[in-house]
């Protein structure tokens, strides 16, 4: 590591900050005049804490790739406007040595992207979710209809409604097979959610089967235990934000044994986490190409063409990500196409300004 690295490195992390911080300030006060009415309603407590402590954090990390495409372009325009890259090409030093700082900047903020998005910012989501749905607008799926599920290897639950703000499911049944035989089932007026997969069925009857005899058990009560949560099909826009990477690496696995459809979004929020870590790469050296030669017009011109690169890249995310939700491709492909198309662009760019 020479001075000149460092020199770049603190350029590029100050200036990225820096990009955070100013965009940050305008957010903040867009929010706050989008929802006066409900911050009004709230404990000022709750909002400081809750919802912005929260919030920031969030929205810097979803739109991390235009901040450090900004940041590159920002300043490395400013070096070549000062012709300070032209003198550290004119030692000799070649544009591929010119890179390293760079990628090295953009491995700190890929780690802390990954970090934040998979780890910390989940369990913080938690609480600026349920700020807004308790203040703002209300996102929580509390009912549920004709919802049916594998609940383990030959076990289908199956329930008419779901309350979820009273734990209790109506006209509940539960059917086990064997060899594609039904052996058992049973079937309960009410079941209702404790913790831990614990059930409680009331006014209930188990019909079991063996060859052609038939054996009837009914009661008014019983505690059991299934191994399903309502959050297993009570689900959320918004489910996916709260859980860290494990957790929804877990989830999808669990839900996808059970025969759930609906997981999409937890798929798409998956690959998106590592889709937007390898992005810091890629807009790093394509904002470095674009900006590191003078250029007419200074460097106003460079921070255009990187600002509508950059808006591009987040608008085509947008897109594909719903093509996944229509089921046109798979969310591995939706998330990471972009990434594919940039990096291309990435290296043509690079290889012009690298051989001019």
């Amino acid at each position: 590591m020479k001075i000149l690295d460092w020199y770049i490195i603190r350029k590029f992390l100050g200036t990225y900050i820096f990009a955070i911080a100013l965009i940050l300030a305008i957010t903040i006060m867009f929010d706050i005049n989008e929802k006066l009415d409900s911050f009004l309603k709230a404990p000022l407590k709750a909002t400081v804490f809750d919802y912005f402590l929260n919030f920031l954090p969030y929205f810097a990390n979803q739109f991390s790739p235009l901040f450090t495409f900004i940041a590159v372009i920002f300043f490395t325009s400013k070096l070549a406007d000062n012709s300070e890259i032209i003198a550290m090409l004119s030692t000799g030093m070649s544009y591929r040595r010119l890179l390293r700082p760079y990628l090295i900047s953009a491995t700190v903020i890929a780690i802390a992207t990954y970090v934040l998005s998979a780890y910390i910012i989940p369990p913080a989501n938690v609480k600026r979710i349920d700020y807004t749905n308790t203040y703002v607008k209300n996102k929580r799926v509390d009912y549920g209809t004709n919802i049916q599920l594998q609940v383990a290897k030959g076990e289908i639950a199956y329930m008419s409604r779901y309350d979820n703000n009273q734990k209790t499911g109506y006209k509940f049944s539960l059917e086990s097979f064997k060899d594609k035989k039904l052996v058992s089932r049973l079937t309960a007026q009410t079941i209702r959610y404790d913790t831990l997969h614990n059930w409680t069925v009331r006014d209930y009857m188990i019909r079991t089967f063996d060859g052609r005899s038939e054996k009837i058990t009914r009661g008014s009560r019983l505690d059991t235990v299934i191994p399903i949560e309502p959050r297993d099909f009570l689900i959320s826009k918004n489910d996916c934000e709260m859980m860290t990477s494990p957790e929804l690496r877990s989830y999808i696995e669990s839900q996808k044994k059970r025969g759930v459809a609906n997981i999409k979004t937890f798929e798409i929020e998956n690959h998106r986490r590592y889709a937007m870590t390898a992005a810091a790469f890629i807009l790093t050296v394509i904002g470095m190409s674009l900006s590191s030669r003078k250029v007419k017009g200074g460097m106003g011109v460079n921070i255009g063409i990187g600002l509508v690169l950059s808006f591009s890249y987040i608008l085509f995310m947008t897109v594909t990500s719903t093509f996944a939700v229509s089921g046109m491709t798979s969310p591995f492909v939706a998330m990471w196409i972009p990434n594919f198309l940039y990096a291309i662009i990435g290296i043509i760019l690079y290889y012009k300004v690298s051989h001019n």
